[in-house]
């Protein structure tokens, strides 16, 4: 494996973002392994809550595209832990509404997620860990400069290795 210097690191922010999160979703995959959730499934269930939201409101919040929330949505009320309703306003939108037993999972979930973020900020002394925090929602935050995902216009695409030969 190749190992890059910290300094490297330091000046390479996309890295920095997209590798901080990509290793606490595995740490939380396999925190959450033994409820049988993944951290989707927490973050719609915690995000359908109140039992205000459409379906289409709820992927928007959770940064999920359409697919993904209709397959997690699907899988969240196979198992009996969230459930779909017409909503009054609009027949064809769904309200999301997180079950009892749904519920349960969260208040669980909670505790096996709290105890993850614990062992990962427990690197950073008390006030490096507020100021951290404290920048992550400057940067992320509603009036922050990385607050909006907005799609990325004429992404180039590489063309397969067939249609490549073809040509």
């Amino acid at each position: 494996m190749v190992q890059r210097s910290n300094d490297e690191i330091r000046g390479d922010l996309s890295y920095l973002f997209d590798k901080a999160s990509q290793a606490l979703a595995a740490r939380m995959t396999t925190a959450l392994a033994d409820l049988d959730i993944t951290p989707r499934d927490y973050c719609v269930l915690t995000k359908a809550a109140p039992g205000e939201l459409t379906q289409g409101e709820l992927a928007e919040i959770a940064l999920l595209d359409k697919t993904t929330m209709v397959v997690t949505m699907d899988n969240l009320e196979g198992a009996g832990l969230a459930r779909r309703t017409p909503c009054p306003e609009d027949r064809r939108a769904r309200i999301v509404q997180t079950t009892d037993s749904g519920r349960e999972v969260v208040g669980k979930a909670r505790t096996v997620i709290d105890g993850v973020y614990e062992d990962v900020l427990a690197v950073l002394p008390e006030k490096q860990r507020a100021a951290f925090l404290d920048a992550l929602v400057a940067l992320v935050g509603a009036d922050g400069p990385l607050s909006a995902v907005e799609p990325t216009p004429n992404t180039p695409r590489r063309r397969s290795q067939r249609s490549s030969r073809s040509s």
